[in-house]
């Protein structure tokens, strides 16, 4: 240094800048790829489906709960890109379709016994009616058995007329008429009918007895839920 030169000649030193100002500027030059990288628009789709339990899941990738149905990829307006099939092997599907045919069966039987029910109330609204019309049913067998027991009363008186006239051959029935041997085989046969006819009759009115029972017994469940549901 020139002892001759004055000290307001001397070149000043430049200020120093506080150390917390470099960190600063250090922390944001290394954040800036992490903050840029959030600026771009993501690119990636939104799964979205519906679960075998009727859950709506949603996710950035394809959902695992949903790979026996469909799969819809949304952008990021919300729009479908695509939708997703089923990710099975065909053996797989088959199974997945048998099930599913299984399952529609079951819930159209359970539709069909619904509407079965409905029918069956409004037939029957109490069972008084019911009890009614079971009566009904049974009278109307018990006049076709009358009417065949009439007919079998008939035969029997008939059988009896032929019974007599075969006293005058009892000693050689080979000698009978040739007439009254059809007589006497056509009375015989449709003595079976009838007798067949009339189990079939009681068997009929079995049938209707226990159609009946069933009934009361399905009415009784519903009538006590009417009765409930009322309250």
């Amino acid at each position: 240094m020139n002892p001759d030169l004055p000290l307001s000649s001397l070149p000043k030193p430049l200020p120093s800048r506080p150390l917390w100002l470099f960190g600063v500027c250090l922390a944001v030059a290394s954040q800036w790829p992490v903050w840029a990288q959030g600026q771009q628009p993501n690119r990636a789709g939104i799964y979205t489906c519906i679960d075998a339990q009727g859950r709506r899941l949603t996710s950035d990738r394809p959902i695992p709960e949903c790979l026996d149905r469909e799969q819809r990829e949304l952008g990021p307006t919300g729009t479908v890109r695509r939708v997703v099939p089923p990710s099975y092997t065909a053996e797989e599907r088959a199974r997945i379709e048998a099930q599913r045919r299984a399952d529609e069966e079951a819930r159209s039987r359970v539709s069909e016994d619904r509407r079965r029910e409905r029918a069956l109330l409004i037939r029957y609204p109490n069972q008084e009616a019911h009890d009614r019309e079971r009566a009904l049913l049974l009278a109307q067998v018990d006049e076709v058995i009358d009417a065949v027991q009439k007919r079998e009363t008939a035969l029997v008186e008939q059988r009896r007329e032929i019974d007599l006239e075969l006293e005058f051959y009892q000693n050689d029935p080979a000698r009978a008429p040739a007439w009254l041997r059809r007589k006497l085989e056509d009375n015989e046969q449709q003595m079976e009918v009838q007798k067949r006819f009339i189990a079939e009759q009681d068997q009929e009115k079995r049938r209707i007895n226990e159609r009946f029972d069933e009934e009361l017994a399905n009415l009784r469940r519903l009538w006590s839920q009417v009765t409930g549901s009322s309250r």
